[in-house]
């Protein structure tokens, strides 16, 4: 017992330790870097080099420190798909190296806490070492579900929305307006992820992409949607083939209600198989308790009597 306390404590003194030199480094070389710009006759606000440091952003810097590192020994192709996955989940702002940061954070984070708590109520024990090393696992593991969980999300709801989008695109183009124009006109009437990702592909255009390009790169960020990867292709095709964009546009519309209604088809009948399981392990039991309990009490009272 008091040797798993004496562990206990050494463990949270190093983290202690290390925590509070990673904050005070990060702060002393901001100071270093804003002595240096000032020497020079920028000085600006000498405040803000001695401004608290909350929490978060000490978290925030304390993570990315680490994942940088963890990003120079991590392969070129596993970078790209974390890249790729945080693009699909919306997280365009969140460098590799601080979702790397972060979920070393979590892992090292949960157990500490809970040997924390442990020690503060005097309960630590075998059962506690491996309660920790269970939450630095659960801390690892954790953040790429959560990741994965919202990119399936917004797949899917992007997949549900790209029938409106060509739709809009059909009407827009069939009128005479040209295909670029469209585009802008549909990004600012269609919101969600559908429109986020819209907008960022104009925006990669007016940086000076090609259509084709940006069009590739919408498709790597929503690969996983069925519909948009039909989308980009018959775009692309349509341009390389020179077929005009309202025929092929007005096709892709067809298809992608056929596919709508196939999709539908296809819940409906997975609904059933989905409904059985309630149906025999909850429903089924309270319905026999209800209609037989009754009559099987009396029984029993007769029997006794």
């Amino acid at each position: 017992m008091v040797l798993v306390l004496l562990i206990g404590l050494v463990l949270l003194s190093v983290a202690v330790a290390a925590a509070l030199r990673a904050v005070t480094i990060g702060s002393g070389r901001r100071e270093d870097v804003l002595a240096g710009v000032a020497a020079y006759g920028f000085g600006g606000d000498q405040s803000e080099g001695r401004r608290h440091v909350s929490l978060s952003e000490a978290v925030a810097e304390l993570a990315l420190r680490v994942g940088n590192r963890l990003e120079q020994r991590l392969g070129e192709g596993r970078g790209r798909e974390v890249r790729v996955m945080l693009n699909s989940a919306g997280y365009y702002r969140t460098s590799v190296a601080r979702y790397l940061g972060y979920r070393v954070v979590a892992a090292a984070g949960a157990p500490f806490v809970l040997l924390v708590l442990t020690l503060l109520g005097s309960n630590a024990g075998a059962v506690t070492l491996l309660g920790a090393a269970a939450f630095a696992g659960l801390g690892w593991m954790l953040p790429p579900f959560v990741v994965r969980q919202r990119s399936a999300q917004r797949i899917a709801r992007i997949d549900y929305e790209v029938p409106e989008l060509v739709d809009l695109l059909v009407t827009t183009v069939e009128a005479g307006v040209g295909f670029a124009a469209a585009l802008q006109m549909c990004a600012r009437r269609v919101h969600g992820p559908l429109g986020e990702e819209l907008r960022l592909t104009l925006r990669e255009q007016s940086m000076g992409l090609t259509t084709d390009d940006a069009l590739q790169n919408l498709l790597e960020r929503a690969g996983g949607s069925v519909a948009m990867r039909a989308f980009v292709q018959a775009l692309v095709q349509g341009e390389k083939l020179g077929v005009s964009i309202g025929k092929v546009l007005r096709d892709l519309a067809v298809d992608m209600r056929k596919r709508r209604r196939q999709v539908a088809e296809e819940r409906a009948q997975k609904a059933p198989v989905k409904l059985l399981f309630p149906l025999v392990f909850l429903i089924l039991p309270a319905l026999l308790m209800v209609v037989i309990g009754p009559a099987a009490y009396a029984v029993l009272h007769s029997l006794h009597a």
